[in-house]
């Protein structure tokens, strides 16, 4: 009998831990009688008392169908997702989501392409639906747009995290280790052969959204420096563009000085002057700085996570 393990990321999920075991369950004694499931749980610094309701969980059903990792503090999905897959050992491995958001009716569909269609993985993608804020959908699709024109990357708009993959997608992904992991850039750049699976987003089934505007900004700046050095490259260029229009308006102020058609001395020009190439000087330190302050945390060697309990031996 087949394996499958199924990482979950968990943070502040207490109210939902145990009924997305129960419809995993469900959902393997029915359609995928013939494998067996073990869920990992990852619980990534929570608030609440999201562990105790795995530690719970996993006394009940025992450490073959519940595994569980608990970090020291909050260290991101990005490496809880980590952890997940460099602990599992099933012949396939799927990511989800604890809210129920990810449909674990999907599963099924995502083994028939890879068992049946010759596919290495299979990706859960989103079209629009309940829950789905137009606003961030719209901004999902300029972030793809902007990632794949600087990087030649395939990130689809509505791609998720929730994946089904083979063994030597797992070791693929895991044999990467940077600290400040960008998953989708990873997924993209391992290659791979993958079969997207549309499905309509639905509302979560407790709490909220645990991502605000300013992490999903800071996940996609993130993401861009991890996989697109064109932002040092357009650095380059926007220094010689910089410089030819200030040598050019030095030309035309030093003609029209001496034609007389304007004096050269003109304060208000030569100030907007000043705050340009300021302005520009700032941007460009920025640009710089995000990529020396991401080789400084890459050379520190720090470990992506911490683990504080686990049931793993």
């Amino acid at each position: 009998m087949k394996k499958i393990d199924i990482v979950i990321p968990c943070y502040n999920e207490s109210g939902l831990v145990k009924d997305l075991y129960n419809e995993l369950a469900k959902m393997f004694d029915n359609q995928l009688a013939g494998y067996k499931f073990s869920c990992i749980f990852i619980d990534d610094g929570s608030g609440d008392d999201t562990l105790r309701h795995i530690e719970e969980l996993a006394e009940g059903v025992g450490t073959d169908s519940a595994r569980y990792i608990s970090f020291t503090r909050n260290f991101g999905k990005e490496a809880a997702i980590f952890a997940g897959l460099q602990n599992s050992t099933a012949d396939y491995v799927a990511v989800m989501d604890a809210d129920l958001q990810h449909p674990p009716i999907l599963l099924a569909k995502m083994l028939h392409a890879i068992e049946n269609e010759g596919y290495d993985c299979a990706t859960a993608r989103r079209i629009p639906g309940k829950g789905e804020s137009k606003a961030r959908e719209f901004f999902s699709k300029c972030f793809c747009g902007v990632i794949n024109w600087a990087t030649g990357m395939e990130l689809v708009s509505g791609m998720t995290d929730y994946r089904l993959m083979k063994r030597e997608v797992v070791n693929a992904i895991v044999s990467m280790q940077e600290r400040e992991r960008f998953i989708k850039g990873i997924y993209s750049w391992i290659g791979f052969k993958n079969k997207w699976i549309e499905y309509e987003s639905v509302e979560r089934a407790g709490g909220k959204s645990k991502w605000s505007y300013r992490g999903l900004w800071n996940y996609a700046k993130s993401g861009i420096i991890a996989f697109a050095p064109s932002p040092l490259r357009g650095v380059i260029w926007l220094g010689m563009v910089v410089v030819f229009i200030s040598f050019v308006y030095a030309i035309k102020l030093y003609i029209n000085s001496v034609t007389g058609a304007r004096p050269w001395k003109d304060t208000t020009t030569i100030i907007l002057l000043l705050l340009f190439i300021g302005g520009v000087i700032i941007t460009v330190l920025g640009v710089i700085g995000e990529y020396i302050a991401r080789i400084y945390m890459e050379v520190k060697r720090r470990p992506i996570y911490l683990v504080g309990k686990s049931n793993i031996l």
